[in-house]
């Protein structure tokens, strides 16, 4: 099952320098938070991915056209130009990074990819959350059902469009800000059918901007209620808070081992 991540969208917020770059590739632990995603992806066994870029895309394609690189400790020749790589460490993972514009939706961008899905259903996520969804449940969760589309709920953050679920699971729409037990929103991660790319077309009546709006008005829509941690990187102090449970060692969403 090949996973695709959002990573277009306009200049990070997080990075202070002058020079601004995709939100994706801001940094926690020296790692992107590309990277972070990546892995907790492939710790459940989803290695294919299919990156969605927008704003300055070739830093994305740089980091990984030169990841095994990053990942090594180098010495260079710089009369040669020779490279000799120590401690050798890579990904196995498949990496497809399609330039999907600038301003595009999130709808927009999944349509642009549909070439790229294959034949059965797909991950997706966005490049700028951080989770310990349990993948493989979410998977099976969406398996069991008859659904287009399943998406991961949690409770929100506190700025988070507020989420209506029947009793059974299923997507209702949107409702009133909230913020207690009752309340869910958009975990920011997704499982979806082939046949949910057709809903994406440009041109199509439905002017739903809400990815789960769209879907949800032509076909079941489930989620998956995800109880554990996850967070929205939306703010420098967003950032802050992950680089220090980083550094001690107690991120929740590293599921992976070492």
């Amino acid at each position: 099952m090949k996973v695709i991540i959002l990573a277009g969208g306009l200049p990070s917020t997080l990075i202070e320098e002058d020079e601004k770059m995709p939100k994706p590739m801001a940094e926690i632990g020296g790692r992107p938070l590309l990277w972070h995603i990546m892995k907790q992806y492939s710790n459940f066994g989803y290695r294919d991915f299919i990156i969605c870029t927008g704003y300055k895309g070739e830093a994305i394609k740089d980091y990984f056209m030169n990841f095994y690189i990053y990942q090594s400790d180098i010495t260079v020749d710089l009369q040669t130009n020779h490279v000799e790589i120590h401690k050798k460490q890579t990904e196995d993972w498949r990496v497809s990074i399609l330039d999907t514009g600038l301003n595009s939706s999130v709808i927009q961008r999944l349509y642009m990819v549909k070439d790229y899905i294959g034949q059965g259903p797909v991950l997706a996520a966005y490049g700028d959350c951080l989770s310990d969804i349990n993948i493989r449940e979410l998977v099976g969760q969406h398996k069991s059902s008859d659904s287009i589309a399943t998406f991961a709920v949690a409770h929100p953050a506190g700025r988070n469009e507020i989420l209506s679920l029947n009793e059974d699971g299923t997507y209702g729409g949107l409702k009133a800000a909230g913020n207690n037990e009752d309340a869910w929103a958009n975990a920011c991660s997704m499982v979806l059918e082939p046949e949910a790319f057709q809903y994406f077309a440009p041109g199509l009546p439905s002017a739903a901007p809400n990815l789960m709006e769209r879907l949800a008005q032509e076909q079941t829509v489930q989620t998956y209620r995800h109880k554990g941690f996850w967070c929205p990187v939306e703010t420098i102090r967003d950032k802050t808070w992950l680089e220090t449970l980083w550094a001690h060692g107690s991120a929740p969403w590293k599921v992976w081992e070492d």
